[in-house]
């Protein structure tokens, strides 16, 4: 009797855990079917090559700009649309994980827990971006390295999204492994890279100054060309003499910024460097974005100076750095970004409409407001309203020392205050030089395409 007592324990126990491995095979097929049915072993679904060979990928206006045809997976017939949108749309080898045919092959198959995956046709998938958008940003990089993207702050759909360098997806260089021309091409600059931000920051420590000094409008930095903190010479791109926070903001000094820096003390920076969300990773349609850093801890007064104009050790994702400047424009929070519109079944169905996101708050309501103006201010004195006609548009630039005598990055990040027109943007040219000069001429090309058409 107790040996059948015995049996039936041990029956019992191998019922549940066959139980629990049904549960957690059930969960996993729930959760990752889609990648498990999309996967490059699944033959009918990929091409001899590995390629997929169902699904059309289309941007926000309808223009496709990946299909097959014929069984062969084809592209945009323009060489330059192919390389501007290659980082969204993905490569044939499949080594940019951004790309459509990639991360999203599930929703291009027309994966369904029912049915799994359709099989040839699949199904067509909108991109929230803009191909002539991509076409005139990819363009204006003339060949440098960098990104370039645009988001609406209200509805969190990315316009424009360009990571370069690029290449042809048809026609891949026979040298991309070794031609530093190439280095870097299958990395999303916008989505999985930090770069130090250079004088964009100043927008998180002027944040902070707002909120953490009371006096803060009603004192003056004297500028003398550089300043000595801590023993370490903090040097200025100018000679600026007695200003007020406006214009040392409009100046971009590192001499007051650098003392407000000290100031305001690392752990506050920190504070307010997370709560701008730079330290954090995205989730873009399910595609994780680089997070960023700020070190604090074991540094000189002088390297917290630095740190204070986005120098030193501190590293921004493009990304990251677009919502904050959206969250700065939309009263402290800003929409999500996405990258899918819609897909479209094989039987015309439409997928069910996006539901925007918000980030938490990013910034104060009133500190956001302040700033804006600050920043608007920025175009008016310093980088020239004119370059932006039809505009009004608040920005920072930046202009980011990398080391190694290299040319430093440029920057220009900002948004428009504009119902019609509610977009953020963020440009990065690597070693481009001055972030007005270079980074600013990029965005208003686009953003005057954007603003003011062709």
């Amino acid at each position: 009797m107790r040996k059948i007592e015995r049996r039936a324990v041990i029956c019992a126990l191998l019922a549940l855990v066959l139980a629990a491995g049904l549960g957690i095979f059930l969960v996993k097929y729930c959760l990752d079917g889609g990648s498990w049915a999309s996967s490059a072993f699944n033959r009918h679904l990929y091409d001899s090559s590995g390629v997929l060979a169902a699904g059309t990928v289309l941007d926000r206006d309808g223009d496709v700009l990946s299909s097959v045809e014929n069984g062969q997976r084809t592209y945009y017939d323009n060489k330059t649309v192919r390389k501007a949108t290659l980082h969204a749309v993905g490569d044939l080898q499949g080594r940019i994980g951004t790309g459509a045919l990639n991360a999203f092959a599930d929703k291009l198959t027309g994966y369904n827990l029912v049915s799994g995956a359709f099989g040839a046709q699949g199904n067509e998938l909108y991109l929230t971006i803009d191909a002539r958008y991509n076409y005139e940003a990819y363009q204006s990089l003339n060949g440098h390295a960098g990104t370039v993207a645009v988001y609406n702050y209200e509805t969190g759909e990315i316009l424009c999204m360009v990571s370069s360098p690029s290449y042809d997806p048809l026609n891949v260089p026979s040298d991309i492994e070794t031609n530093d021309r190439y280095r870097g091409a299958y990395l999303n600059r916008f989505l999985s890279s930090t770069f130090t931000p250079g004088s964009v920051f100043k927008t998180v420590t002027l944040a902070a100054a707002i909120e953490e000094i009371p006096d803060l409008f009603d004192r003056t930095w004297d500028c003398q060309g550089s300043v000595v903190i801590g023993g370490e010479t903090i040097i200025c791109s100018g000679t600026h003499g007695e200003q007020n926070i406006s214009e040392a903001f409009a100046n971009s000094c590192n001499v007051a910024f650098a003392q407000i820096a000290q100031e305001l003390g690392g752990e506050t920076l920190q504070q307010y460097t997370e709560q701008a969300g730079l330290t954090d990773s995205y989730s873009v349609s399910g595609l994780p974005t680089a997070a960023g850093t700020f070190q604090w801890t074991d540094i000189t007064d002088g390297e917290l100076g630095w740190a204070g104009v986005g120098q030193g050790q501190d590293l921004v994702n493009p990304c990251a750095l677009m919502l904050y400047m959206g969250a700065i424009a939309n009263g402290g929070k800003a929409a999500t970004p996405y990258l899918i519109e819609r897909t479209v079944s094989s039987l015309g169905l439409p997928s069910l409409p996006h539901i925007t996101t918000h980030t938490g708050r990013l910034i104060d309501a009133s500190t956001a407001e302040t700033l804006a103006d600050l920043m608007a201010n920025n175009v008016a004195q310093t980088y020239g309203a004119g370059r932006f006609p039809n505009m009004d548009i608040c920005a920072k630039s930046g202009t980011a020392e990398v080391g190694d005598g290299q040319t430093p990055h440029a920057w220009f990040a900002g948004f428009l205050r504009d119902e019609d027109h509610p977009y953020a943007f963020v440009v990065l040219v690597e070693n481009g030089g001055g972030g007005s000069s270079v980074a600013g001429t990029v965005a208003s090309q686009v953003l005057d395409v954007m603003v003011n058409g062709y």
